[in-house]
């Protein structure tokens, strides 16, 4: 898993779906959906670190430079 993309699709095997309209937002939905998912002990702790890493470095790109 390296990209955004890998995440939301590594998502969609559990069943979530994110699209909310805007890049930054559906980031943001991910980190949630990621947490609850290592919440309840469905994520290891080795691929919630990977993916929480993806995720804030994304969010950054987004806050620098937003495509909207």
């Amino acid at each position: 898993m390296k990209t955004f993309y890998d995440v939301l699709q590594y998502l969609k095997e559990f069943g979530v779906y994110i699209h909310v309209g805007k890049r930054l937002w559906d980031i943001e939905l991910a980190a949630l959906e990621v947490d609850n998912l290592y919440k309840t002990d469905i994520l290891n702790a080795k691929d919630y670190a990977t993916i929480k890493l993806i995720l804030s470095h994304e969010h950054t790109m987004e806050v620098e430079n937003p495509s909207d």
